[in-house]
């Protein structure tokens, strides 16, 4: 099929669909084959991942993708072994190696006694080889190139909000984390082997949470291969989506009566009754209808922020 899609091809479909994504693919791949499947006009991922990696990959379609920016801010949570004693120049098993060291020799205390350095807020250096962009570029691109770059002047605050051994061997290191937006389990990984005097890359990567997602949330392509038919007007998978307010259900609401629903989709601010102290709100109509997101000000007035189409 051409990559030109007549515009009766596409359809106006909305939601949220969380793919466990294959190792393998690019987010954004994935994300296209998932779109051909529902043949969606509008399409978002919410925050890449390696192609090494594999697991959850929220994906938002037409009006959801409204609030693709909150899942990307989300926290992430990952199960990760990493290899020891190697180090490779993009920080997992698919780099060429940079330096092999001694392994040493690992117990329970030593291991704990570096992993608690890692918890908290710490600083990051992103990896050479990543999406992070330089003038527009991504690094790993200006990389590729043989392109200078004052890595140094990329260094980042993250929170590591959970580090945990799962399981280890002489020469890896099974860890659960969980984490902040920004983070880099490549980094972590590399840089609790320098810890280790030894030296380290990612071997297995899986995001197993973003946001309000988690694996039980998601399918595999293959799943959403089977399920799905694409020529047909009641595609099956259609109703595998889940609403576009499942994103945002962790944020305090606020029910607007029908004037106030009025003027608030014609752009104007609400002025509350009642003191709200979280700045994002979720918003309904007092029908029940989830209108999207508002903003409330220092003023007590709630902004529209992003709004969803009128049925």
């Amino acid at each position: 099929m051409s990559q030109k899609k007549s515009s009766n091809y596409w359809r106006e479909v909305s939601g949220i669909l969380v793919l466990d994504k294959p190792q393998g693919l690019t987010s954004n791949s994935a994300l296209q084959k998932v779109r051909h499947l529902l043949r969606a006009a509008k399409a978002g991922h919410t925050g890449a991942l390696d192609p090494l990696a594999t697991g959850v990959l929220p994906l938002c379609f037409g009006e959801a993708t409204k609030f693709s920016q909150l899942l990307l801010d989300a926290d992430k949570g990952y199960v990760t072994v990493a290899r020891l004693g190697t180090t490779t120049d993009t920080a997992d098993a698919e780099g060429q190696v940079l330096l092999q060291r001694p392994l040493p020799a690992l117990t329970a205390e030593l291991i704990e006694s570096v992993l608690c350095r890692f918890r908290g807020e710490i600083e990051q250096l992103p990896p050479l080889y990543s999406a992070l962009k330089v003038d527009g570029q991504p690094l790993y691109k200006l990389a590729r190139e043989g392109r200078s770059i004052d890595m140094e002047t990329k260094r980042r605050q993250v929170t590591i909000s959970s580090l945990r051994l799962l399981n280890w061997s002489e020469s890896t290191l099974e860890l659960e984390v969980k984490c902040s937006k920004g983070t880099y389990i490549r980094s972590l990984v590399a840089d609790i082997g320098e810890a280790l005097g030894c030296g380290a890359h990612v071997e297995v990567l899986r995001r197993t949470l973003a946001g309000p997602f988690t694996l039980a949330n998601a399918m595999t392509l293959e799943q959403l291969q089977q399920t799905a038919q694409p020529e047909e007007i009641d595609n099956p998978l259609l109703h595998h989506l889940m609403l576009a307010e499942t994103a945002v259900m962790h944020l305090n609401t606020v029910e607007l009566d029908p004037l106030q629903t009025e003027r608030l989709r014609q752009g104007q601010r609400i002025a509350l009754t009642d003191v709200q102290a979280d700045p994002l709100l979720r918003i309904y109509a007092n029908t029940g209808e989830f209108l999207g997101l508002g903003e409330v000000v220092a003023s007590g007035m709630l902004h529209p922020r992003r709004l969803l189409k009128t049925s």
